[in-house]
C-alpha cells in the first residue's frame, strides 16, 4: 500500500493529498510528506519543515 493518496480535483493544479495511517497497539503513524513520492508524481515541493 502506498504512503499517499493523489486525487486531482476540478480545479486546475490542485491535488488532495491523503496519507496512509497505520495503526498498531501502540498508537499510530502517518508521514506527511516523502520527496520521493512527490516527485514521482511531478510535484518538485520542497519542505524545510513540516510540524
Amino acid at each position: 500500500m502506498g504512503k499517499f493518496r493523489f486525487i486531482r480535483l476540478p480545479i486546475e493544479g490542485l491535488i488532495l493529498i491523503e496519507p496512509t495511517v497505520f495503526t498498531d497497539e501502540r498508537g499510530f503513524f502517518m508521514e506527511t510528506y516523502s520527496y520521493r513520492d512527490f516527485e514521482a508524481l511531478g510535484l518538485g515541493v520542497h519542505f524545510v519543515q513540516d510540524n
